[in-house]
């Protein structure tokens, strides 16, 4: 096999606080402002991307509708099944399950009420640090002690909703919820507080979960990094002189935090993935279109997906289960067929082809490779067989997604012109980028997705499952005296995206899950790929290396359930 890997690691400039404004009003207004924003251009490799010529036609939206086809006769989730399955499944990771809340309220050693009231006062707790974690943008208590009521009177009366009754859950401030604005991480958007719920929070609604708040993210949800000038800085739990990721980092800091067992993110190039990662949680990105995003900040169209970020792999089955499915406003979803589940957690893998592209593969810290090579030896050990594979033009899809991303939400933050000054000097630089991309540049985009996703159909027709890192490195440092004007670290940036970008430039599912610690006890992390519409079996994976991978709670963890485990 001839290897043609050609992804490599970055040395770009480090620039922070007031240096960082500077640069950014420089780039607003200043007198080399186009030289500077050719030379970035330049570093990011986008001229390389406009000299490639390719014969292939674009495709703008990765819906897997043939692949749909082919999955119509596909077993559907028995919710019923799955809850009872995962009430009746003890729970050997550190951090509570929904399942554990569910018993805990069957059995009457806890309620809602009890847990609303302990997670409000958590989260103040977890704010009052001369480093505080900052994993909530906003919440209300008149508005959660109403639900909590509401939920403990049906458990009482023995009419639960379903399993996620009274379990605490989170979500993004990227995604519409009754009654909080959603800011998008920003200072001027989300005045006027949501008038419906966004479709996935209406199902978790009506499956009786506990919305406990908004949670912290990047503004706009453009950088892996965990600032926020406007709400604050959202640290990790394993160390809270790391940032969390992101951009959904507040939502994987409560779960790691204990604040909630599931939160809702979003990932337009990793950005469940990412924090769930840096945080040693679950992140599951489905399929493009199978998770409706009706309700969701219109910030990139054909690479956005909601979904869990949850302590454990059976909390990301059945939030998976509860806010998949069609949804006859996003047209994207209406795609798609029956969600399944079946054999999520079976722990035999035989039959199971992993796939590994090597150089891909090792491109990363040494203790993750370390890590996610012991796991996949055990996958292997539980009957599953191991393969060598190539993906070519894996920075092709790198360049492909940046351009993508940066162009269309520079396109949607143009209604916002009027703002432009509010935002933070890290975003506007990025936004700055994506205004200097082309229309020849965005269909040139398009067409490297077309060859990545003809790559991955080919690599797909030898193995079932692609495994990677999540990351190629742990959480990051927060940089000293940053907390008004930020950092960007693009070199970073580009070492936590190195596996995440393709999964949304195809729109194919993938999953993170932890797999160890490094020698600063930060977590590591291994991520699955698979075929469109077999979110199944990377929860399958998921849950099989789940039962070979030792966990430790944080140092900042609330129990809200009372009890040790």
């Amino acid at each position: 096999m001839t290897d043609t890997y050609n992804l490599t690691s970055l040395d770009l400039p480090k620039l922070n606080g007031r240096t960082l404004r500077l640069f950014a009003s420089t780039l607003d207004k200043g007198p080399i402002r186009g030289p500077l924003v050719n030379q970035l251009l330049k570093q990011g490799g986008i001229p390389s991307l406009r000299e490639l010529r390719f014969p292939d036609p674009p495709t703008f939206y990765p819906l897997a509708i043939e692949e749909a086809v082919a999955h119509q006769d596909a077993p559907p989730v028995n919710m019923a099944g799955l809850e009872s399955q995962l009430l009746a499944m003890p729970n050997r990771e550190p951090l509570p399950s929904a399942a554990d809340y569910a018993r805990a309220y069957r059995d009457g050693t806890s309620d809602p009420e009890i847990v609303a009231e302990r997670v409000l006062a958590a989260i103040a707790d977890s704010d009052d640090d001369p480093r505080p974690l900052r994993a909530f943008r906003a919440t209300n208590r008149d508005d959660l002690m109403a639900q909590a009521r509401a939920s403990a009177e049906r458990l009482r009366a023995g009419r639960p909703l379903g399993l996620l009754d009274g379990v605490p859950i989170a979500v993004k401030d990227e995604v519409d919820q009754v009654p909080y604005g959603t800011t998008v991480g920003t200072s001027f958007l989300g005045r006027t507080p949501a008038a419906e719920d966004a479709t996935v929070v209406a199902r978790l609604r009506a499956a009786g979960a506990l919305l406990i708040g908004k949670t912290n993210m990047h503004e706009i949800g453009i950088n892996p990094d965990g600032f926020n000038q406007h709400h604050g800085i959202i640290r990790n739990p394993y160390s809270l002189d790391c940032h969390a990721g992101g951009s959904s980092n507040g939502s994987a800091a409560a779960v790691a935090a204990g604040l909630c067992p599931i939160a809702i993110g979003a990932d337009g190039g990793g950005s469940i993935r990412i924090p769930a990662a840096l945080t040693g949680m679950v992140g599951l990105k489905a399929t493009f279109g199978r998770v409706s995003e009706h309700g969701a900040a219109p910030l990139t169209w054909s690479m956005g997906h909601l979904g869990p970020i949850t302590a454990t792999v059976g909390d990301a089955a059945v939030a998976y289960a509860v806010i998949a499915g069609p949804d006859r406003r996003d047209p994207n979803s209406l795609h798609q067929p029956p969600v399944r589940l079946d054999g999520w957690d079976q722990t035999d893998l035989r039959g199971v082809r992993l796939g590994i592209y090597r150089a891909w593969f090792e491109h990363a810290e040494a203790a993750i490779v370390r890590d996610c090579e012991q796991v996949t030896r055990q996958l292997v050990e539980m009957g599953a067989t191991l393969h060598e594979i190539e993906i070519p033009e894996l920075n092709e899809m790198r360049l492909a997604q940046v351009v993508t991303i940066l162009a269309e939400m520079a396109a949607n933050m143009t209604l916002h012109e009027e703002h432009w000054a509010e935002l933070s000097p890290s975003t506007r630089i990025n936004l700055t980028l994506g205004r200097a991309t082309t229309s020849a540049d965005y269909l040139q985009a398009q067409r490297v997705r077309t060859r990545a996703l003809g790559h991955f159909r080919r690599a797909f027709q030898t193995v079932d499952v692609i495994l990677t890192p999540t990351t190629a490195i742990t959480a990051p440092i927060v940089p000293d005296n940053c907390e008004d004007d930020g950092w960007s670290d693009l070199s970073a940036v580009t070492e936590l995206m190195r596996f995440a970008m393709p999964g949304n430039l195809t729109g194919l599912p993938a999953i993170a899950f932890p797999v160890g610690y490094d020698s600063r006890g930060l977590p590591t992390s291994m991520q699955a790929m698979a075929r469109p519409w077999e979110e199944h079996l990377l929860l399958r994976v998921a849950f099989a290396a789940e039962q070979v991978t030792p966990r430790r709670r944080p140092p900042v963890f609330y129990e809200l359930l009372g009890n040790e485990k």
